[in-house]
């Protein structure tokens, strides 16, 4: 308890004295225009999302961004529908007005991008494959969750349990292998567990920014497999108030969900609250609805912030809570759900809202202070965070839970970007980490542990007309100490204290080599320390269908990654190509040894025979890419092409790797109408075709192809207050019986949710 009021106490105190950094306010002036007509462009929106400052432009075009620092290099982004994204480096010491030309365009183009960079960056300059799903495609999309609603991104998969749980996959790689920012930290939830999902309010997320490949050289340890990076709004302009209500239902398994959210901002002061909640019973496919698969959340999250001459510091603050049914059988041979009594489970019964045993409850409490200031000609960008995950599983009672694990994480991220003229970017930056997990239930699958990490980088960035190229290298040190347990006469867990340690490496470029023609290309390594269950665990736990055993050998994962992409972006037509070979040293997996099984006594005294399964590692190859073609051969309609896949080698042996996603294939033709008094209209009909996954470990089997139809249609009515958005989502409309290869539920014969029909309104107020 020490630790977090301190933590809070350096947060406040750093929060509340920034302000001494403070000079006079500061304004940017500019004005937009078609660079065709001349004609000014009212409504466009203007960012410095180094500054999380926003404006519009009025009826003559013009803006002004105010409380902005009164000197400093930033990168600015003005947007405009129908126009191509616009972005340049502007220097706010120098007062002269900026005239900006927006381009006329039919297809989207390149936005600034955070992630996979120290700096804001158009993501034509950065060298990783980055990929951005904004606000209202994730609205669109129809997800349960927001790892769901961004699944079908090229190169992007999830491992699900059911509706309720998703966990993101990169080029073949997740659970700890892949890393989760949200409020600019990284979370911390248990992710080693196999139903362990993201714990982040579903429509905080203004846009999710995902990063495909090793980032370990500035996200540190797990993100060896990629990022999934989860951004909240921006705040409004100076004298702004805002809000708006959110509500969807889906057919499926009656989801229910709303979300009321209101922010503003005083001269300033700015502000953002939301309140978030969702109720799903179970999910259904064909004619069955699978019994206990439902969930409720409930969520609350906040900012308070500064947004000043200096600079910027905002603390945002959340709880997010939730309970989840866990199924624990499967049909039987007739495709019926029976209780424990051998009864049918009718459907009427298993559409009840509440949750039976076994069922998870989740509380994680976030908080976090992201400040930007202004030092001298440089800036000294920092996040302090405290989280605390609080995870219960009951089984055998409501009252009582089985697993109890509570797990405290204090993080720290720095970072000074140096004074630069805008061809040299160079950076310095130090991150850490420090965790204390304990039991409190009488259940056990991990040990009491403490974790101390402490990583360090320099980056550089060298800009050209045409491109630019980047170099970076970072060290990092983790210890790890796991308590010994001896319970009821038994030695569940064995002491142990480890200690990792690694140097990694990036370089990479982009550069348009000729017109709309971008080549990219990265050589980067990655670093991942073994998390605590392959290095201590010792039992299972519901909702898994195996006995797992750590190993306290286990050394740390490396990886080399080549990425190589292609980007051709023309007035009616855009293709990307990507590429990738990556090599990982010491790769961890779980494997079934001459047929090792255990004998357990379940809630019922029945005993039960499982599979154990051990921790080993060995060398892996992960090939593959994605590839992209986009027509737009006319204004208002959109044929938009992707397809993705990748192969996973165990080297030891040549045998496939686990949990490697099937190659897939999407399409997607979406007309937008102009129609007069609407905005943002459109109608869709996607195709989503994954091939058969002939290439499986010893505990998978294989899983068929399958092709879903998918169909939407929205719009936007204009108000003085903003805009009144409806849709309507339609998945697997054919309601196609199918496994996809990564759902859990698979090994229980347990299909993929059916028909489902999400209905969707946004009002805005104030």
């Amino acid at each position: 308890m020490k630790k977090i009021q301190l933590l809070l106490a350096v947060m406040l105190y750093t929060f509340i004295t920034t302000t001494a950094f403070a000079t006079e306010l500061a304004e940017f002036k500019g004005k937009v225009i078609d660079a065709s007509t001349q004609e000014p462009l009212a409504g466009a929106t203007i960012y410095i999302t180094d500054l999380k400052a926003i404006t519009t432009t009025n009826s003559e075009g013009e803006f002004t961004l105010k409380n902005v620092p009164a000197k400093g290099r930033f990168l600015l982004e003005v947007r405009f529908i129908g126009y191509k994204t616009h972005s340049q480096m502007i220097d706010l010491a120098v007062p002269t007005k900026l005239n900006i030309s927006m381009q006329p365009s039919i297809i989207e183009s390149a936005e600034i991008v955070i992630t996979g960079s120290p700096f804001s960056s158009n993501n034509k300059t950065n060298s990783l494959s980055v990929v951005t799903v904004g606000k209202e495609k994730l609205a669109q999309a129809g997800g349960t969750n927001l790892i769901d609603a961004v699944a079908k991104v090229p190169g992007i998969s999830q491992v699900s349990t059911g509706g309720a749980i998703s966990k993101p996959v990169i080029r073949g790689l997740g659970y700890n292998r892949v890393l989760t920012m949200v409020d600019g930290a990284r979370e911390e939830a248990q992710q080693w567990g196999d139903e362990h999902g993201i714990e982040v309010d579903q429509f905080s997320a203004a846009r999710v920014e995902i990063l495909k490949g090793p980032a370990s050289l500035l996200y540190g340890s797990d993100a060896l497999g990629g990022v999934i990076n989860i951004i909240d709004d921006l705040v409004p302009a100076p004298g702004t108030h805002q809000g708006d209500f959110t509500s969807t239902y889906s057919t499926n398994n009656g989801l229910t969900a709303s979300s009321l959210m209101m922010q503003g901002n005083d001269n300033g002061f700015v502000y953002r609250g939301r309140a978030s909640y969702k109720n799903a019973y179970g999910f259904s496919y064909k004619n069955a609805v699978v019994p206990n698969s439902g969930f409720n959340e409930f969520n609350l999250n906040g900012m308070l912030g500064l947004n000043k001459s200096w600079g910027y510091s905002h603390l945002t603050f959340s709880r997010f809570n939730t309970n989840v049914g866990l199924v624990e059988e499967g049909p039987d041979d007739n495709g019926n759900y029976l209780d424990e009594d051998g009864n049918q489970i009718d459907r009427s019964s298993a559409q009840r809202r509440g949750l039976g045993l076994p069922f998870q409850n989740i509380n994680h409490y976030r908080a976090a202070l992201n400040s930007n200031v202004i030092l001298g000609k440089g800036q000294l960008r920092t996040t302090f965070a405290f989280q605390r995950n609080i995870r219960k599983e009951f089984e055998e009672s409501a009252d009582e839970p089985g697993l109890n694990l509570n797990l405290n994480s204090y993080t720290y991220d720095l970072k000074y970007y140096f004074p630069n003229a805008g061809k040299w970017e160079p950076a310095i930056g130090v991150q850490g980490m420090y965790q204390e997990n304990s039991n409190h239930g009488d259940e056990f699958l991990i040990p009491d542990y403490t974790s101390n990490n402490i990583g360090a980088f320099a980056y550089l960035k060298r800009n050209f007309e045409n491109g630019a190229i980047n170099i970076g290298a970072r060290y990092d040190y983790k210890k790890v100490e796991g308590d010994g347990l001896v319970f009821d006469g038994e030695e569940i867990f064995n002491g142990f204290n480890n200690k990792f340690s690694n140097v990694s490496g990036s370089l990479g470029f982009a550069f348009e080599v000729a017109k709309n023609l971008v080549v990219k290309g990265n050589a980067g390594s990655g670093f991942r320390a073994p998390n605590i269950a392959e290095l201590g665990a010792n039992g299972r736990h519901e909702g898994t269908f195996r006995y797992e055993i750590g190993n306290s050998n286990l050394k740390q994962e490396t990886s080399l990654q080549f990425d190589l992409g292609v980007e051709y972006t023309a007035h009616h037509i855009t293709f990307g190509l990507n590429g990738f070979a990556n090599r990982i040293f010491n790769y961890i997996y779980l494997g079934n040894f001459n047929n090792e099984s255990k004998e357990l006594e379940n809630e019922d005294g029945d005993i039960e025979t499982l599979p154990v399964y051990r921790f080993v590692q060995t060398k892996a190859d992960l090939i593959g890419g994605e590839a992209s073609v986009d027509f737009h051969l006319v204004k208002s309609l959109h044929f938009e092409n992707s397809f993705s896949y990748v192969k996973g080698i165990n080297r030891a042996d040549d045998s496939p790797l686990p949990f490697i996603p099937a190659a897939s294939l999407n399409n997607e033709l979406r007309f937008e109408p102009n129609v007069k008094g609407l905005d943002g209209t459109y109608i869709k009909v996607g195709l989503t075709n994954v091939f058969k996954q002939a290439r499986f470990d010893s505990f998978e089997t294989q899983t068929n192809g399958y092709t879903l139809l998918d169909a939407g249609i929205g719009t936007s009515i204009k108000t003085a207050k903003g805009k009144f958005n409806l849709w309507v989502t339609g998945q697997n409309l054919l309601n196609k019986e199918y496994y996809n290869h990564l759902s859990r539920y698979k090994l229980a014969n347990i299909y993929n949710p059916g028909r489902n029909v999400t209905f969707g309104v946004s009002v805005p107020f104030m």
